[in-house]
């Protein structure tokens, strides 16, 4: 079952160098029945965009609660078995767990597929949206408005090999 991982490019970094993605239970975003439903699709690659997304905006909410974080989302495409990534029944049905997995097990870093990382034009947006996303959170539409606009930059995807200079740490 693919999986995607939010991080930060700090998350990212201590990822590369213990090996370890994550160690469960962690959150992760994944095609669930809600987010099908959801979404009204029955192509897989845009309910993978979908979940993409999803985790994308959890990658945000960590921006928010890491003021020294480099201001663009990371997000962990990554393959596990079939049952190791399970949605909450209770939270099935809320839109702010849409998508929503908890991973259980430590994912080793090298199982993931690709990297989506925000372009460094994208920083100046993100720390706006980072800055609204709980007042969005609480209601605020002028700020919902600015977290949307984060939306409008698009993660480009890298290969795992890619990961050294993604995160400063090339020869």
């Amino acid at each position: 079952m693919r999986v995607y991982v939010p991080l930060t490019l700090s998350g990212l970094a201590e990822a590369y160098k213990t090996g370890e993605l994550a160690t469960g239970p962690f959150l992760a975003y994944a095609v669930t029945p809600a987010l099908r439903e959801w979404y009204l699709s029955d192509d897989i690659e845009e309910l993978e965009y979908a979940a993409l997304n999803r985790a994308a905006l959890a990658s945000l909410r960590q921006l928010a609660a890491d003021a020294a974080a480099v201001r663009r989302r990371v997000v962990v495409a990554v393959d596990v078995a079939d049952g190791a990534a399970v949605a909450d029944p209770d939270r099935g049905l809320d839109p702010a767990a849409l998508g929503e997995v908890r991973v259980a097990g430590t994912v080793a870093l090298a199982k993931a597929a690709a990297v989506h990382v925000d372009a460094d034009d994208a920083e100046t947006d993100l720390a706006a949206a980072a800055d609204a996303v709980g007042a969005a959170d609480g209601g605020d539409d002028d700020a919902q408005f600015v977290v949307d606009g984060a939306e409008d930059h698009e993660l480009l995807w890298f290969a795992t090999q890619e990961i050294p200079n993604l995160v400063g740490l090339a020869d």
